[in-house]
């Protein structure tokens, strides 16, 4: 049986649902008025007590109507214009707002170190390390913070020292003093410190930061000296944490720590908090709601819980229930209690005024430095090693960018929907592919990869071949080594990947990490030059073009080569008139410093493309100054 409308207006009044603003209100109001009581109310003048009240209904609706429409819209993210809601609505979808952006540049930093009165080597005892959240300051007054450990006594491929003879003593004719550099990059940012008592327990505390531009925390401590970790959201337990690649952290990776000097570990954190940005500007901090006493937050299965909340019993097992009466969490984190809050902060008051030009950053403000002794045999000198921390200086030569105001309505709106698209997730083949590929370089640099469904061998006689295993992904990775030449990856750089993938990958992908080939090779081509030009001058920007064209950063893995591509390249050279020909060779022997791996060319050749290998492969000229030959010729 069908719902019968109930209403208290009389049947067969017609009552319309459209009007929204003050004049539609007023003119129906005077219009039913007109139709349903014609002998009560027949005066419609303006200045009639009956237009009083007609006016003052309509307004009445259009108030309501006003509110209404309002509040609908705000809530839309593309069209909400209150911050409030754009702030909820943005961590709802997982985008931070953002106070301020923070201009960044590479600083050189550069220290003094006595030479070894024994050989006048460089005596790297004095060679410090400055810690992260040193401050220096430009020229125009925009402080600039480190973020990371710049140590000078590492010297990697990845991450050089350069060293240089400073100063000559007069009387030895020998190098007194040399000089150190290495570059990081800082941020246009002032470390703050904020303290808080904390009195009796209380569940998901939150904490106000007053100061306005704040960038991030730095460290949350409390007066037993226990760490609290910042966490995305306070569900997650585990974060990943950067540890120098030595011997005492990993003696089996350690070998690799010249091009892979930090180690990717996975760390559980009971003490965390997370932070938002709230519309008054003011930065809070929440905590979890566990008790310091219960810092094991293990998720507990309890199966005798899995009916609670079903209608009917457990009979319903096949309607929806409340997973939270099956699997007990701790608490989201470890809440502080009756103990006091040390928080450093890093704000940037500056804005776009932190942009500062090239070579302006050249005050040291407040350097923190550790130096400890090379071996146990050394001493250091502590007035020399004094000395040495006043010998700092730096220079930027390159400007600052990226500075300004923080996140405009438009840009929440934008950078929320990005942020909800990408979802932190790796689900397609895309997904693995840019997961990959930005893993931080201080952990292995990788400069190509490719991804595949796994193929396994059928283990059936009579259907021999292979078979496709939709559970487990190949990603084939390849990196750069310090001359920026193709080379397979070290293990240690392989495991941090293996790590930095485990976050993000879905519960049943199997992810293989393996050495795409390397297929080296080597070009000859020949050209006919133009009567009026120089064929010395041509051939030469030829050659040019051809290194252009095979610069490694261009090619992928499994990229064809199309030939007719180096025809057009080459004819396309001021000066040629043709290109007669243009051949290439498999090169091989890694005496020379090519691959191992022979390539028939030919055979790979269909219709003027030369493919890779079934096995995912990249084509590389190894040595572009020995290994691109051309001639000018005639006919």
């Amino acid at each position: 049986m069908a719902l019968q409308k109930t209403s208290n207006i009389s049947p067969g009044r017609d009552i319309k649902y459209l009007n929204k603003t003050f004049p539609d209100f007023k003119s129906q109001l005077i219009e039913y008025a007109k139709t349903y009581f014609p002998n009560t109310h027949t005066d419609f003048g303006d200045s009639s007590p009956g237009m009083m009240f007609i006016e003052m209904a309509a307004y009445v609706g259009d108030i309501l109507s006003f509110y209404q429409n309002t509040q609908l819209q705000e809530t839309f993210l593309l069209l909400a214009q209150e911050k409030e809601n754009l702030y909820n609505m943005a961590y709802s979808l997982g985008y931070r707002p953002k106070a301020t952006n923070t201009s960044t540049t590479i600083l050189e930093i550069y220290q003094l170190v006595p030479a070894k009165g024994t050989d006048n080597t460089p005596d790297m005892n004095y060679a410090f390390s400055v810690q992260p959240g040193s401050t220096f300051s430009s020229t125009s007054g925009p402080v600039f913070a480190t973020i990371e450990e710049v140590d000078f006594r590492t010297d990697t491929e990845f991450n050089p020292t350069e060293t240089t003879v400073y100063s000559i003593d007069a009387s030895t004719n020998k190098p007194d003093y040399y000089l150190l550099k290495k570059k990081t990059q800082v941020i246009s940012s002032e470390i703050k410190t904020a303290s808080f008592n904390i009195g009796a327990y209380q569940k998901y505390l939150t904490l106000d930061l007053l100061d306005g531009g704040v960038v991030d925390i730095v460290s949350v401590i409390d007066a037993e000296g226990n760490k609290y970790t910042e966490v995305p959201y306070l569900a997650q337990d585990t974060v990943f944490e950067a540890v120098e690649n030595i011997a005492s952290n990993d003696p089996q990776l350690h070998g690799y720590n010249e091009s892979t000097p930090y180690l990717l570990k996975v760390k559980r954190v009971p003490r965390r908090f997370v932070t938002r940005l709230k519309s008054d500007d003011n930065y809070e901090i929440q905590f979890g709601a566990g008790e310091s006493s219960q810092i094991d937050e293990q998720i507990i299965p309890n199966p005798d819980n899995i009916g609670l909340g079903i209608k009917d019993g457990r009979s319903k097992l096949d309607m929806a229930y409340d997973p939270t009466n099956f699997m007990y969490t701790g608490t989201y984190g470890v809440v502080p209690s009756n103990t006091s809050l040390t928080v450093e902060y890093r704000i940037n008051s500056y804005g776009i005024e932190s942009n500062v030009p090239s070579n302006t950053i050249t005050k040291v403000e407040d350097i923190s430095i550790k130096a400890q002794p090379i071996n146990a045999n050394s001493t250091i000198d502590p007035v020399v090693l004094q000395r040495m921390k006043e010998s700092v200086a730096c220079a930027n030569e390159e400007p600052a960018t990226g500075g300004g105001a923080g996140d405009s309505i438009n840009d929440i709106r934008m950078n929320a929907m990005a942020n909800f698209g990408a979802q932190n997730r790796t689900v397609t083949k895309d997904d693995y592919l840019i997961r990959t590929l930005s893993m931080p370089a201080k952990f292995g640099r990788i400069s190509k990869a490719y991804i595949t469904q796994d193929d396994q061998i059928s283990p059936l006689v009579t259907s021999p071949g292979k078979i496709p295993n939709p559970m487990a992904l190949n990603i084939y990775t390849l990196g750069y080594n310090h001359k920026g030449q193709i080379t397979t990856l070290n293990t240690a750089t392989k495991t941090n990947l293996q790590t930095y993938l485990e976050q993000h990958r879905m519960l049943t992908d199997a992810i293989n990490i393996k050495d795409a080939f390397l297929i080296t090779l080597r070009v000859e081509f020949d050209i006919i030059v133009f009567k009026d030009y120089n064929n010395q001058e041509v051939l030469l920007n030829c050659i040019t073009e051809v290194r252009r064209f095979f610069d490694i950063e261009k090619w992928q893995i499994n990229q064809p080569i199309i030939i007719s591509e180096i025809y057009n390249a080459i004819g396309a050279i001021v000066g040629v008139q043709s290109v007669p020909s243009v051949k290439l060779f498999n090169t091989t022997g890694e005496e020379l410093g090519y691959s191992k791996y022979k390539y028939d060319l030919d055979d790979a050749t269909i219709k003027g493309i030369i493919y890779p290998s079934l096995d995912p492969s990249i084509f590389e000229i190894r040595n572009p100054n020995t290994d691109i030959k051309g001639r000018v010729t005639t006919y």
